[in-house]
């Protein structure tokens, strides 16, 4: 299994942990990957990651779908693709509604076409075939729609690239579906490898519509995972539910929140609502700690050493590909390259 560095995004300031994104890439760890919500985007701190580092990838998790047009997103990754020498891994996401139209100004519109249209014109623009023409339900190149003047072309990237690996950051079956089909690899947010039977089917819907063959073996499934090395599993679990209430109550509205979904979907629907009851109903503080330790449980890996090996085994069984992990300290560093056999190849 590979290790991955997940940075995510800035708060009111933006400070990239430099010595541990050198130490990880010293132990091995296999990419670092950056994030956007609405303050710092992803693509500038890895720009500077990369003049900083040699060989660790350089991934997104995630680009903003909705932020940039296809092309844009194509140039932007090509040209960091190229700058650090073709360590670039593309991660992208619809995110919500109220971030798509509250910030970017832009309509959600259908997440599934959206998703699939965007793909398909980067694996064009990549593959330098011929001058890019697309017409789809929500992209239109050239654009004939109102306000057109009718001079624009097809054109073909000046840049010679190669085609990036495209990870995909779905959480609905449709999406899921979408994202085994015609991505690289998937982003789960909030993923549990004890609840791999409820994503399996639509997985592999996606593999069997994708032909050739493909499956898991093919299809690299990176996974967020709190790590935390400690002798108080309860304290290490509590360190985790901020996160949890934050999105399970607060990134979404009720009755339109995906990862409230997701918690439902687990078995624990009763917890999801309160959390989203406390959280909208400003109690923060009270919503995290309606997080059962269980949900949080699932989805990290924290306490004694001896407890972190046992429990690793269950996200090698879900086939998890890559763990993509905020270690707060060199010692998790090291035992989670330790324990991968991360630390053997660097």
């Amino acid at each position: 299994m590979k290790l991955a560095l997940y940075l995510g995004y800035s708060g009111a300031q933006l400070r990239l942990p430099m010595d541990q994104v050198l130490e990880a890439e010293r132990l091995g760890w296999d990419s670092v990957w950056t994030a956007e919500a609405y303050g710092s985007d992803a693509i500038t701190p890895l720009a500077y990651i990369a003049a900083l580092t040699t060989k660790i990838k350089l991934g997104t998790a995630i680009m903003q779908i909705p932020a940039r047009t296809p092309a844009m997103t194509a140039m932007t990754t090509s040209t960091l693709d190229a700058l650090s020498g073709g360590r670039m891994l593309v991660g992208l996401g619809l995110s919500g509604p109220q971030v798509v139209e509250g910030w970017h100004g832009q309509p959600y519109g259908a997440p599934a076409v959206r998703i699939r249209e965007y793909v398909e014109i980067l694996r064009k623009i990549w593959a330098r075939e011929e001058p890019v023409e697309y017409h789809g339900k929500e992209y239109n190149l050239p654009y004939t729609g109102p306000g057109a003047t009718g001079l624009g072309k097809p054109l073909k990237s000046i840049l010679h690239g190669r085609q990036l690996p495209v990870y995909l950051a779905t959480l609905g079956p449709k999406n899921i579906e979408t994202t085994a089909e015609l991505a690289d690899g998937w982003l789960p947010a909030f993923f549990s490898p004890y609840q791999m039977k409820h994503f399996l089917p639509h997985l592999e819907k996606g593999f069997a519509k994708a032909g050739g063959g493909k499956s898991l073996k093919d299809f690299g499934i990176t996974a967020t995972c709190s790590a935390i090395v400690t002798d108080d599993v309860k304290s290490a679990l509590a360190a985790t539910k901020p996160g949890i209430a934050l999105y399970v109550g607060g990134m979404g509205a009720r009755g339109k929140n995906f990862y409230n979904d997701l918690l439902t979907s687990y078995g624990y629907g009763e917890a999801a609502a309160k959390i989203q009851d406390l959280y909208l109903a400003g109690r923060k503080q009270e919503a995290e700690a309606a997080v059962p330790d269980d949900v949080a449980d699932e989805m990290a890996l924290v306490g004694p050493e001896a407890r972190i090996r046992e429990r690793y085994r269950a996200w090698e069984d879900a086939s998890v590909g890559t763990l993509l992990m905020s270690p707060r300290d060199t010692r998790t560093l090291s035992l989670m390259a330790e324990i991968t056999g991360a630390a053997k190849g660097a």
